[in-house]
């Protein structure tokens, strides 16, 4: 049982990998630059912490714990997502996770 949302992202990777998934996790950060300045990095803010891939259809995973919320942007990327077509949601735990993609 996940600890914490890192555990849980792991866990639904584990899972969806056997269910013949190819899933990645999103990583984005910030880099204080020499001159004091911030550099973000990584994909654009809102973006969901899983992509899982599975013929051909790519399913957006935003990973809540416990009583975790989206943000404002995190609920705009999926939006804009699933109005593109996508599958995009957020989860809050593995079998959410299973139930969005269709599994």
């Amino acid at each position: 049982m996940a600890k914490n949302e890192h555990e849980l992202q792991n866990e639904i990777r584990l899972e969806l990998s056997k269910l013949g998934f190819t899933v990645f996790r999103t990583n984005v950060g910030k880099v204080r630059l020499a001159d004091g300045r911030f550099f973000d990095t990584g994909l654009p803010k809102g973006f969901s912490d899983l992509i899982a891939i599975k013929e051909g259809k790519v399913y957006f995973v935003e990973v809540k714990f416990g009583k975790g919320k989206l943000r404002p942007d995190q609920k705009n990327f999926i939006e804009q997502m699933q109005k593109k077509g996508c599958v995009a949601g957020a989860v809050w735990s593995v079998e959410e996770a299973v139930e969005l993609v269709g599994g």
